[in-house]
């Protein structure tokens, strides 16, 4: 796509730093990359010391993005998230102190660590983009993405996040534990100083705005997007499924899809495209009958595996 080259020579060059720094994740920054540009949230559910915090540092330095760090615990409240409102005395009126959330890139460390309270106080952050204090609306800059993690083994101390916050998230990924090789490498790199703190800056968020606004543009065939649509209604007459995917989730997979194809150089999505994402869209939006888990040892990403293995796929070929 020769007039989409530019665009296209910014994106290679946020992947080359960011596998600067999280060697061996190609497909998981490919992923986080189409969160971004689709506009969309992403939950990083892993075991400590995988990289992370290091990798949305690593995007936001390579955007030029603004950052923030919360790191959620039971005591922080909604208002250190969102910000308060403070009298201010020489001025005799209050004045609004926004909270971390008024960034581009806001990372949520352990977010089921926060109370549900707070968790709730993220939602409306999440969906409208703003945030309201005082019956005063304030937007949030653009673009805006929101990173949380948790840790999938540790639950005490935690709150479980409930299904209405998970399905304000586009993404759900894992990054899992380096190989023997890649981690040798990381070592090694490692010797001359963390590698995130050398990175530079390679786009601007102006650009990654004008790709936003270009990936609006893919097309997608109807018969792909029937195949989509097909995949999201299996989700919720599964026998072992007791709320599937919402339409909340159909038009997050299609932005993902769409953004996806974007990445890959292409102005228009293939099946392979939704079968690929199925699982980290739509696998945190499934809530499975509670004999499911029990008897069969399920979960939702083995229920959109086995759809994705029963859905007809078309063939499609470009437009």
């Amino acid at each position: 796509m020769p007039k989409n080259e530019p665009l296209m020579r910014a994106l290679s060059a946020i992947r080359d730093n960011l596998q600067a720094c999280i060697l061996g994740k190609s497909f998981e920054i490919e992923l986080l990359l189409t969160t971004l540009l689709a506009g969309g949230h992403v939950l990083i559910e892993d075991v400590p010391g995988t990289g992370k915090t290091q990798l949305i540092k690593a995007l936001s330095k390579s955007i030029n993005g603004e950052y923030r760090r919360i790191q959620c615990n039971p005591d922080i409240l909604p208002s250190d998230i969102t910000g308060v409102s403070v009298f201010h005395p020489h001025e005799e009126r209050f004045v609004f102190r926004p909270g971390p959330v008024m960034t581009n890139i806001l990372l949520v460390d352990e977010i089921n660590r926060a109370t549900t309270k707070t968790q709730s106080a993220l939602l409306e952050v999440m969906e409208e983009r703003c945030v309201t204090a005082d019956g005063v609306t304030y937007e949030l800059p653009h673009p805006f993405m929101l990173c949380a993690t948790q840790n999938p083994i540790d639950f005490e101390g935690t709150y479980h996040l409930p299904e209405a916050q998970l399905d304000r998230f586009m993404m759900k990924i894992q990054i899992g534990y380096p190989d023997a090789a890649t981690e040798k490498s990381m070592l090694l790199s490692h010797m001359q100083g963390q590698p995130v703190e050398q990175l530079r800056s390679v786009t601007t968020m102006e650009k990654i705005a004008q790709i936003q606004q270009q990936i609006r543009t893919v097309h997608i065939s109807e018969m792909v997007m029937d195949y989509l649509l097909e995949v999201v209604r299996r989700t919720r007459e599964h026998p072992d499924v007791l709320l599937g995917a919402s339409p909340r989730a159909s038009i997050a997979f299609l932005s993902a899809v769409k953004a996806f194809a974007f990445l890959q150089g292409r102005e228009y999505v293939l099946p392979d495209d939704v079968k690929i994402l199925g699982p980290y869209v739509l696998g945190h939006r499934i809530l499975l009958r509670p004999e499911s888990r029990m008897n069969n040892n399920m979960s939702g990403d083995h229920v959109l595996l086995q759809i994705l293995r029963q859905t007809h796929v078309p063939v499609a070929v470009g437009r």
